[in-house]
């Protein structure tokens, strides 16, 4: 987690009154999204959690999970950040509004992977 989710998070509470994030489990980023996560689901919660602008955390555990979410937390607005633009339109058919954030261009998790990789010391 770093500073350009906590600017999307801050923006994402400002569209709405009450905030809920879905992080996705450890099984599902394994098993579906092929990414090895560095935190646990339960630590990575926690620190979702202590963000003040977080009102709820829910465990994503699957792709067509957003349905049934919006609709048993009576969500009305969806935010995502832009590099998932289009990806989630299908929800404006469940009455939702579809919101895409632009991320913070200077901050990225690949950048910062690239970049503690490019510091590694050469063997």
């Amino acid at each position: 987690m770093h500073y350009g989710h906590i600017n999307l998070l801050k923006r994402a509470k400002a569209l709405g009154d009450y905030l809920i994030v879905a992080i996705s489990t450890d099984e599902f980023n394994w098993n579906e999204k092929h990414k090895k996560t560095y935190f646990p689901y339960e630590q990575r919660k926690q620190l979702v959690e202590a963000v003040r602008y977080v009102d709820l955390v829910i465990p994503e555990e699957g792709w067509d999970q957003k349905v049934k979410d919006v609709h048993n937390f009576n969500v009305d607005t969806f935010v995502m950040g832009d590099d998932w633009e289009g990806k989630f339109d299908f929800l404006k058919d469940e009455g939702v509004d579809v919101i895409y954030l632009p991320r913070t261009p200077e901050i990225s998790t690949t950048k910062i992977k690239a970049n503690l990789h490019e510091d590694q010391p050469k063997n």
